[in-house]
């Protein structure tokens, strides 16, 4: 259940966090995140490889081999860690969460008792994500970016494109999982191409057009981003009537992908990032319901850590918050029961 937190402590916690990173707040390029045209432009991954369950394959499905780094925060590293639960790979695969707070070093880890829902990295004992990719490549030059996934056994990043690492949880580990785990498909073959078109739109106009809209430095860029963003969710809310998801009426990676940019939407995008022409708690009931059926299923709600998320783009993004306040709303109740 998304807790409300009382104005008093959330002022004392802000300012203790503000205070403990002010060494690091220099200017970086790390933050620079709209174009010099005002658009905001997403970086492509680097890392592509793949875990393959192939006698010669270099990445092979084995237990306690990789190690899943992530943010609670970042609804691209939400897909994994949902994934992984669902699939019931959290016994399989490893997992660190960074800090909420993603100052000029990029995102940081920390102890649970300096950050609650943290997971400092065990594995490579490092500071800062920026340490795991300088590790592989010391002359890497792009953005620090979470999912990692990494290789313990030969000490490298595999993939750091959270699509294609949710595909490899969906099927290359079932052999090491129960029955029922293994069953379970979010990108079966007879729906792919529908998947496919679907996950093509609704990332362009929302996954990212609530970025393209909120780093947005120009009117101009503004509203060309903004309004494709709303007439999708309309779209949306139209396929969603009388039907539990996206595709045939199946739970897929498409219902995945497009959860967790929804509920970060009414708490955080509709105000920071000025995606306010409606919200899902009060023109969305259609989404709403879906949101509630997918948040209520066993493993998911775990994942959503809402004060992680609301701390992370409120207190992280200075140049579109500078007081660094964060709203004490945490948008609709989404533990109302729904039919599953």
């Amino acid at each position: 259940m998304f807790l409300l937190l009382s104005s008093k402590k959330l002022l004392s916690h802000n300012r203790s966090i503000i205070t403990r990173y002010m060494s690091q707040d220099t200017k970086s390029s790390i933050l620079n995140w709209a174009s010099k045209d005002g658009e905001f432009r997403r970086q492509q991954s680097v890392f592509r490889d793949f875990i393959e369950d192939k006698p010669d394959a270099k990445f092979a499905p084995e237990p306690d081999r990789y190690h899943l780094y992530i943010s609670w925060a970042c609804p691209w590293a939400h897909r994994t860690a949902i994934v992984r639960n669902l699939k019931g790979l959290d016994k399989i695969i490893g997992l660190s969460a960074v800090d909420y707070l993603m100052l000029d070093k990029g995102w940081k880890f920390s102890t649970e008792q300096e950050c609650p829902g943290a997971i400092p990295d065990t594995v490579n004992n490092a500071s800062y994500i920026r340490d795991i990719y300088f590790k592989v490549n010391p002359n890497y030059e792009g953005r620090f970016t979470v999912p990692v996934l990494w290789d313990k056994k030969l000490q490298t990043i595999v993939n750091n494109e959270s699509s294609e690492i949710i595909r490899m949880f969906n099927t290359v580990f079932n052999k090491f999982l129960s029955k029922e785990q293994a069953e379970l498909n979010y990108y079966p073959e007879p729906l792919r191409k529908e998947i496919d078109e679907t996950n093509e739109w609704v990332y362009d106009t929302v996954n990212n057009g609530v970025y393209k809209s909120g780093f947005a430095t120009t009117q101009e860029a503004y509203e060309k981003n903004v309004v494709p963003l709303f007439k999708s969710l309309d779209r949306i809310e139209k396929i969603l009537d009388g039907h539990k998801y996206l595709v045939q009426d199946t739970f897929t990676e498409a219902d995945i992908r497009l959860f967790t940019t929804i509920v970060r939407f009414d708490p955080v995008y509709h105000g920071h990032f000025k995606c306010n022409l409606k919200s899902i708690q009060h023109d969305y009931p259609n989404i709403l319901e879906w949101t509630r059926r997918i948040y209520q299923k066993p493993g998911v709600k775990e994942t959503v850590n809402m004060d992680h998320i609301k701390r992370h783009y409120y207190m992280s993004h200075r140049q579109i918050n500078p007081t660094q306040v964060v709203p004490i709303g945490t948008g609709p109740d989404l533990l109302v029961p729904v039919e599953p």
